[in-house]
């Protein structure tokens, strides 16, 4: 195999010596044997003081890190190093919170230029390191090699895990600029220890190593990879020790939740397309959502009231906030107050008690007093009432939102009142949700919607689409990708979780006579019981 072979190895009999030569020296730069520099960065680094020196600099804005240009000495060692990890087979890595080909861990790898670099980082260079920090790091090897290409990325995230101390990365690119994206961006935080901006940049360059030690506030992400033929290939790991001392993660406070807005089912007949008010093919949808826990409701919006809404949120002067932190999401949402009337009149739709009712006939979920309880089988009565009650209605199902029958009143006051949680978001280049640690603990049933517009051009290479994973699993269990004027519902248990995959830099290459980046727009709703 071509990773087996040594540069530079003559055919020497013995077994032995071929298995000594096979590691090659790595020289680091003289800034790492010179006790001054070494005295002084560790003097820097405990007054958060910035400090350089030849081919290091140390920089404590926005955290401590440290740079080290021309890291290994030896130009010929770096070549051969990178010729070795091209020829490593890379597996294709992609989730919630980034997308890249990654090497298997070069712990164990033996050829010749790899295993030097491994004994080198791992042996005088850990010492060095844990005499600058003060601390005793530990012998674990943990490295790995990625390359990123045209879209990669790894978003905002802080290494946080048990044991890592000290995170490095030693960049072997062709020449790069920062136009080429692949950037290494530092965040300040706030008061929460919660990433707020990037503060700071660092375009890679060859030979440099870059360190930081990890930490509450070491929040970082390596930005997309925008060039289109250039690789960004790096080794990259960590130093293990005594983890630095962490406060309580910080918890966002709940979202705010609502129950319906008391209106009746003259909404839905101006708002929805006929054929979904027809209680035959109703009966058809909740069959087919039972079976599979999701459907999507193509054209579920009449048409005009459709176009109407798409072209006022593509004109209208909506007042959109970032939302954040960005180690959670990134994504922006409509301010109701600032929204023209028919995207008003539509977020009131899908508010209504009418909807909700919609909702439950759709779905068999209890969003309303007039769907049956499935958890009280021995009310029989009272499921027959509601049944007589629905077809009263012309084939509509839509209930009697104003007069409530006798027999749910009481049934209405022994069950939680349903609610729900809505925002109107817009989606462009770089948006995205992660999933977060506390995603699991806090999970509930519940179901979700999203209602699309201005997406008849979205490509799924765009990225943009809700993944939905099991928790603790990598396997998707459902991708709903947007689509124009076409209702998705889907109902999670507590073991599921979802993300929106980050918008990538296709989504900007414009079609002919476009002014301006693609960008979409939805209705978002978590509806529970």
């Amino acid at each position: 195999m071509s990773s087996k072979r040594q540069p530079g190895q003559g055919g020497d009999s013995d077994t032995g010596k071929k298995r000594k030569k096979r590691e090659e020296v790595a020289e680091l730069s003289a800034v790492v044997d010179d006790e001054e520099v070494k005295r002084a960065v560790r003097e820097a680094w405990s007054r958060r003081e910035h400090y350089s020196h030849g081919n290091l600099e140390l920089d404590c804005h926005p955290f401590p890190h440290c740079i080290i240009q021309n890291f290994i000495s030896s130009e010929a060692f770096v070549e051969n190093l990178q010729r070795e990890l091209l020829d490593l087979s890379f597996h294709e890595k992609s989730n919630d919170l980034y997308k890249f080909r990654q090497s298997d861990d070069l712990k164990k790898r033996t050829e010749a230029h790899i295993s030097g670099l491994r004994a080198a980082v791992f042996g005088r260079f850990r010492s060095w390191i844990g005499e600058v920090l003060g601390v005793e790091l530990e012998p674990t090897v943990d490295i790995s090699c990625a390359k990123y290409h045209h879209t990669d990325v790894l978003l905002c995230h802080d290494d946080e895990l048990e044991g890592r101390r000290v995170a490095f990365i030693l960049y072997l690119v062709p020449p790069w600029q920062s136009s080429d994206g692949g950037t290494l961006d530092l965040y300040s935080t706030d008061s929460h220890f919660q990433p707020q901006s990037i503060v700071k940049s660092l375009v890679p360059s060859w030979n440099t190593l870059v360190l930081f030690e990890v930490s509450p506030v070491s929040f970082h992400q390596v930005s997309e990879v925008l060039s289109e033929d250039k690789c960004r290939l790096s080794l990259s790991g960590w130093f293990h020790g005594p983890s630095l001392e962490r406060p309580p993660r910080h918890v966002e406070p709940p979202i705010p939740r609502s129950p319906h807005l008391p209106r009746d089912e003259t909404l839905l007949l101006e708002w929805v397309n006929p054929m979904y008010l027809d209680i035959s093919y109703q009966e058809q949808i909740q069959e087919e959502f039972e079976e599979s826990s999701e459907i999507q409701l193509k054209d579920f919006l009449k048409e005009e009231k459709f176009r109407e809404v798409n072209e006022s949120l593509r004109l209208s002067q909506v007042q959109w906030t970032r939302r954040g932190p960005p180690n959670k999401r990134c994504y922006e949402v409509a301010s109701l107050e600032t929204v023209p009337p028919c995207v008003s009149a539509c977020w009131e739709l899908l508010r209504s008690e009418a909807f909700f009712l919609l909702l439950s006939n759709f779905t068999g979920l209890r969003l309303h007093y007039l769907c049956p309880n499935d958890e009280d089988d021995e009310n029989e009565d009272a499921e027959k009432e509601r049944k007589e009650h629905d077809t009263a209605k012309d084939g509509e199902a839509t209930g009697s939102l104003t007069e409530t029958p006798s027999a749910n009143k009481s049934r209405e006051k022994e069950l939680s009142t349903p609610e729900c949680f809505g925002e109107l978001r817009r989606w462009s280049h770089g948006d995205y949700t992660l999933l977060h640690d506390g995603d699991a603990a806090r999970a509930e049933y519940a179901l979700d919607l999203v209602l699309p517009f201005g997406c008849s051009d979205w490509q799924p290479e765009f990225g943009g689409f809700t993944s939905y994973i099991a928790n603790e699993e990598d396997e998707e269990l459902l991708t709903v990708y947007p689509e124009e004027n076409s209702l998705a519902l889907v109902y999670r248990d507590k073991e599921t979780l979802k993300f929106v995959k980050h918008i990538n830099h296709k989504s900007s290459s414009q079609p002919a006579g476009a002014s301006a980046c693609r960008t979409f727009y939805d209705f978002s709703f978590v509806y529970y019981e």
